[in-house]
């Protein structure tokens, strides 16, 4: 991985056999990141997104291995309890034109990923909801 901070945002380049989620983190404690949004695209050949089981408040996880590219990459960069927390969602698409996505569980670049991340100046932090089941925010 590589970066460059350009005031309030930061480019960042994720080399193969990194993972995603690791590098953001790091990211964002190195640059003392508490609140921003990030968007990426780029390719991966292992990854696991989840979605919501609105009724039982349980996330249903798919793992995907092959070759895809990732279409989107967004979400956001926070606190919960004043400690790093990251929300984000991918979609990537196969050699059919397949697209599958949700809540970023893990991804592992195979070749690429460039992402750009605009850091807000502020906080907000999260807080878990027991209707929801969900880390929302709080203002």
């Amino acid at each position: 991985m590589d970066y460059r901070r350009f005031n309030n945002t930061i480019v960042a380049r994720i080399d193969k056999g990194e993972e995603i989620l690791e590098k953001v983190k790091e990211i964002a404690l190195k640059e003392n990141i508490k609140l921003a949004n990030l968007n990426a695209l780029g390719a991966t050949n292992d990854f696991t997104v989840g979605v919501l089981n609105v009724e039982n408040k349980q996330y249903v996880s798919n793992n995907f291995h092959g070759n895809y590219e990732i279409v989107s990459l967004t979400g956001t960069i926070n606190t919960k309890d004043g400690e790093f927390y990251t929300h984000l969602h991918m979609s990537a698409g196969n050699d059919k034109g397949e697209v599958f996505g949700g809540h970023l569980n893990r991804a592992v670049v195979s070749v690429t990923c460039e992402m750009v991340i605009n850091i807000i100046d502020g906080t907000v932090d999260r807080y878990f909801d027991e209707e929801t089941g969900l880390n929302l925010f709080r203002f």
